[in-house]
């Protein structure tokens, strides 16, 4: 156990914050809550990486990595200060045993963003969705910063808000918002919401039930007036049942495949075209779709919603147009790695649940050998049967369990009515090696998981790190 605890700050009755969590979110947290005159302490159950340990020393900010003993002890003196909450981060559950006590004793916890949203007048474009989510809120950051506007990139992606909140002037921020981290926010509001789409995912932290993951992706529409805008995919079912069902105050900007459909969008694909009408200063953007640097039907869907933003906002048409042309994409999401003996490596290690990996799929043309596993969050395989059957050559099963995956697609046949043949791996290196003997020249060996990472990895980077350097030892 490390300990690092300033006993001075324990002596006046002060408003207190404890951080639960000491990664980029916490450390975030902790930064602003001192700054805002909190007496904070900041505990990490797991190793503190040595970057944010540092920052946290700097800055004489209380903490403990390890353990969480101090905030055990710190539950049965609440008396002892004008007020108590906590700020948790997201990777961490309700069901931990800590974060249950905390609740027991009618302690309010937060998210990061919640926190920090009471701190900033900045507009805000948050962005949630099962797929897409990281794509379109990249994208829009790049068109606000090519437009000139003074932007900030945080949330699931780029750094803390509430550290850019203590430290920058942003008059705009661009959220990527998960589930997790709206399940924390209560007051915060966003002027511009969008949702991707909405498919079963994580529903291990909601006790499998579909309907709790949407009821979460929904809030992040709380809290809207008739000022603020709801942008969405008019073609998600699951979207628009919850809209039918919900009072909604939002103006809301559908998307879709085309300008018949009943929600009215306001950015669709006509023809070769794609199509934003009439909002504010943009006034009917038409680009050619294969101008969109972006390439596959769910890309499509990311760029209006990504357009509409810009939009919204007063970007002027020909930024969106250019910036629509030159993005160049996220990083392990369909990220091209190289070609090898004919062989294109793709690394889409971002695609943590079944759509995600279907997308991936519906976008390539040659034979796949396809890499499965992790650590399953309660994944429906069926959705990806039918383009596994016509695409796939081979699975390969990266995983500590692969039970589940070697249950299920074993009882499928390929269009040759043959058995598709399947490899477990335990390891990043032999997964290559295993795909590097089975593809032939003119395949594509597609990292697209379907699962979280942390069986064997630390993290989705992680995995997608470690896929591109076992390539590019071929």
């Amino acid at each position: 156990m490390s300990l690092f605890f300033n006993f001075e700050q324990m002596s006046s009755k002060k408003s207190k914050i404890i951080v639960l969590g000491a990664g980029e979110s916490g450390v975030g947290t902790a930064i602003l809550a001192k700054k805002q005159g909190f007496d904070v302490f900041v505990s990490d159950f797991d190793k503190i990486q040595s970057e944010y340990r540092d920052v946290l020393n700097s800055r004489n900010i209380s903490f403990e990595e390890n353990t969480h003993d101090m905030v055990w002890s710190l539950l049965s003196v609440t008396n002892e200060y004008a007020s108590i909450e906590v700020i948790k981060s997201p990777g961490i559950p309700d069901k931990a045993p800590i974060v249950k006590a905390i609740l027991e004793k009618d302690i309010p916890v937060i998210s990061e963003i919640e926190f920090a949203g009471r701190y900033t007048d900045a507009k805000t474009v948050c962005i949630t969705g099962s797929n897409g989510k990281t794509t379109t809120t990249m994208l829009t950051y790049y068109i606000l910063k090519n437009a000139g506007y003074n932007v900030g990139l945080a949330g699931n992606v780029g750094k803390s808000f509430a550290w850019q909140v203590a430290e920058a002037d942003f008059d705009y921020y661009v959220l990527e918002l998960s589930s997790f981290q709206l399940d924390g926010m209560y007051r915060f509001k966003a002027d511009i919401a969008v949702i991707t789409n909405i498919t079963p995912d994580h529903l291990d932290r909601y006790n499998y039930d579909f309907q709790n993951y949407v009821d979460s992706k929904f809030r992040i529409l709380q809290n809207q007036t008739e000022d603020d805008y709801f942008i969405f995919w008019s073609g998600d079912e699951v979207v628009n049942r919850e809209i039918e069902r919900r009072d909604i105050r939002a103006r809301m900007m559908p998307f879709g495949n085309t300008d018949k459909d009943k929600k009215d969008n306001r950015a669709f694909m006509n023809d070769d075209s794609l199509v934003f009408e009439d909002i504010t200063k943009l006034q009917f953007l038409t680009m050619d779709i294969d101008s969109l640097s972006l390439k596959g039907i769910h890309n499509m869907y990311n760029s209006m919603a990504a357009g509409l933003v810009g939009a919204i906002l007063n970007v002027d048409k020909s930024i969106v147009k250019q910036s629509l042309a030159t993005f160049e994409g996220v990083e392990h999401r369909m990220e091209y790695v190289a070609t090898v003996r004919g062989v294109r490596y793709i690394n889409d290690s971002k695609a943590t649940n079944v759509n995600s990996c279907f997308y991936a799929l519906q976008s390539i043309k040659t034979p796949v050998v396809l890499i499965l596993g992790g650590t399953d969050k309660g994944n429906d395989y069926t959705d990806i049967a039918e383009l596994v059957c016509q695409k796939v050559s081979a699975l390969i099963f990266l995983g500590v369990d692969n039970e589940k995956l070697v249950r299920f697609f074993s009882k499928y046949k390929n269009k040759g009515g043959n058995a598709i043949s399947y490899y477990e791996v335990r390891s990043m290196s032999e997964c290559v090696e295993k795909a590097y003997q089975k593809a032939k020249e003119g395949d594509t060996v597609l990292l697209s998981p379907c699962c979280a990472s942390f069986d064997l990895f630390k993290n989705y980077q992680d995995r997608g790190e470690q896929f591109k350097q076992a390539v590019l030892r071929l």
